[in-house]
């Protein structure tokens, strides 16, 4: 029985390690073409290590694009769609969860539809809005779609199921409102559903390259995602300038992940239950 399980842990741990050299595998050559000539990255057969080690990519490519510029815009992105999109999403999640209102499953049925449409059908309309508020070509364009957040709100009501009636009933029979049962006791047990979806916000904000490309023209007006793309050529592309790019634009997120990675993990790890 020992030799057994042994066994099925030995394959278990090895094809974990497989699993783990797959993913990480693209971000080894990254960095590894960060390092390399052009004709090292394009020669064939293919190079795997650089020959000279040399930050010329790192240098032409800080200096072909803003990247301060594109560092702020992301930032100031991902804080604006994980603050309204946090704040949204638990007061129509607590109201879909504990209120009773006439409309309730309607109104909560074309949420879950809209879960499940592409979300490129919604460019447009967004685009109409933006555009008759007159945000064209700036930074606020690229918070608009973060606003509200159909998933967060399926989320959180989740969560908000999950919490035991008693607790209102509790609080009304001491004297609290609707507002202070909200702000006291329903968003303090929902602290893990809130990180699981700042979390999830954030990661989608950092990676969006189709909205910011549509609604600004200006590169500096750009995060990081869409600015990168101005890297890849129409005939020829860098790619050791290309990959330094891209190794500039994920070192932010990773340290971020470094220093919370226990929130990271346990926000995730709470997002399929209810409590």
């Amino acid at each position: 029985m020992k030799t057994n399980k042994k066994f099925k842990s030995y394959i278990i741990h090895g094809l974990l390690i497989l699993g783990s050299l797959i993913m990480i595998g693209p971000f080894i050559w990254m960095l590894l073409t960060s390092f390399k000539t052009f004709t090292e990255a394009t020669h064939v057969p293919i190079i795997i290590f650089p020959k000279n080690w040399t930050f010329a990519s790192y240098i032409k490519a800080w200096n072909l694009l803003p990247f301060a510029a594109f560092y702020k815009n992301t930032f100031l992105m991902m804080l604006f769609r994980v603050i309204f999109s946090v704040f949204t999403s638990a007061a129509a999640g607590y109201a879909f969860a504990r209120i009773k209102f006439p409309g309730r499953n309607a109104l909560f049925m074309i949420i879950l539809i809209q879960m499940m449409v592409p979300g490129q059908i919604f460019i447009i309309p967004q685009f109409l809005l933006v555009q008759k508020l007159g945000l064209l070509n700036t930074v606020s364009a690229l918070v608009f779609p973060g606003i509200v957040s159909a998933f967060g709100t399926f989320l959180l009501r989740q969560f908000y199921m999950g919490i035991p009636v008693e607790l209102e009933e509790a609080a009304i029979l001491d004297g609290c409102n609707r507002g202070q049962i909200f702000i006291k006791i329903m968003l303090p047990l929902t602290k893990s559903g809130m990180i699981a979806l700042g979390i999830f916000t954030s990661l989608f904000a950092w990676k969006d390259l189709m909205w910011p490309l549509i609604v600004n023209m200006s590169l500096d007006k750009m995060p990081l995602a869409s600015g990168l793309a101005s890297l890849q050529g129409q005939y020829i592309t860098d790619f050791p300038q290309l990959m330094a790019g891209s190794v500039m634009a994920i070192w932010p997120m990773l340290l971020i992940f470094i220093i919370f990675q226990k929130q990271f993990i346990a926000g995730i790890a709470t997002s399929g239950s209810k409590t």
